[in-house]
């Protein structure tokens, strides 16, 4: 299950989590994103349990975007105990985002 998360309650999710969270940075108007989503769906329910996953609506919070300098989108960013891991941005083959989770996860 994918979280909506915004500026009101982004801080609070990722310092929370007691789980590795993993981020995706898009747009309605964006069709990498679009073409992505079912990729993230898919990760979303093999890692439940030992991943959260959100969703963050650049347009919608401009600001998490400055934050976190989102150029390009879609952009995934995977966070551990709250601190940036590693990113991928753009159309990526499934295959090497769940590698970035499984080398990050040991």
């Amino acid at each position: 299950m994918e979280i909506i998360l915004d500026e009101s309650n982004f801080e609070k999710e990722l310092k929370e989590s007691t789980f590795p969270f993993f981020i995706d940075f898009w747009a309605e108007w964006c069709g990498p994103c679009q073409m992505m989503g079912p990729v993230i769906s898919e990760i979303a329910e093999e890692y439940q349990g030992r991943v959260r996953m959100g969703k963050v609506n650049v347009d919608e919070n401009p600001n998490l975007a400055g934050q976190f300098g989102i150029m390009g989108i879609p952009t995934f960013i995977l966070f551990i105990g709250g601190a940036e891991k590693e990113r991928q941005v753009g159309v990526v083959p499934k295959e090497k985002l769940v590698h970035m989770l499984n080398v990050n996860l040991k």
